[in-house]
């Protein structure tokens, strides 16, 4: 539940600060500079723990509100700079490039790749098709998952096929170069949480009433609202 008791800005502004940081390539720095012109003087470290604390809540109750995802996906990871090394994010996309789901992890192996999986499951159901690169780490992944099923889910390691998730890449990518690094991989996930549910909204990813006459900004302060009033 969002919290908003104790702050020291009205939460219309919080609310615009948290949902531009994700949206567009911005520096806390940027936005600061930004909400000054609009004549609101707030300090970029605050703007910082309101997108650690809130966009991970969001994003979360979000899902309540999301459209299924097609039973056919491309999996792939990417890399993420946390506080100078890399770390993966692993994303899955359906055929259609609907966002299937994502992680951070610290490492690129089986025991990742299969966290993944767990929870892309455990939150859009199991999947018919999985296409994905040569990692082996991927494939013994999904046969650690096939064990024993009785239908098991078909595993298909073409490239061109995962073309579509590594151009999908492009959209998370493009928000986080200007960032600077993250320093913790708590805040990297948390403001990563945003961006994903930014462009989950983008695509039309929520069932909150007519999407189509809603701008994004109506659509993520929908959602916000769902959040605080639970």
């Amino acid at each position: 539940m969002l919290n908003f008791k104790g702050m020291r800005f009205p939460i219309d502004v919080i609310l615009v600060c948290i949902r531009w940081y994700p949206a567009y390539p911005l520096s806390y720095r940027h936005l600061k500079e930004m909400m000054q012109e609009l004549g609101v003087s707030v300090d970029h470290s605050s703007i910082n723990r309101w997108t650690i604390r809130f966009l991970p809540l969001i994003e979360k109750m979000a899902r309540k509100h999301k459209r299924p995802v097609g039973g056919n996906w491309r999996m792939d990871e990417t890399y993420i700079k946390v506080k100078g090394v890399w770390k993966y994010l692993y994303r899955a996309v359906d055929k259609h490039g609907k966002t299937v789901d994502f992680l951070l992890t610290t490492k690129r192996d089986m025991a990742a790749a299969k966290r993944f999986f767990d929870k892309a499951m455990g939150l859009n159901g199991h999947p018919d098709k999985v296409a994905m690169d040569k990692s082996g780490a991927n494939k013994t992944a999904m046969d650690a998952i096939n064990d024993g099923r009785a239908v098991q889910i078909l595993v298909r390691q073409v490239k061109y096929l995962n073309n579509i998730v590594e151009q999908d890449h492009r959209a998370i990518k493009r928000v986080t170069r200007p960032m600077l690094n993250f320093k913790s991989l708590r805040a990297a996930s948390s403001v990563l949480a945003g961006i994903e549910l930014i462009h989950m909204i983008c695509k039309g990813q929520f069932a909150i009433g007519v999407t189509e006459a809603m701008s994004f900004a109506d659509q993520f302060s929908t959602l916000a609202g769902m959040v605080r009033s639970v």
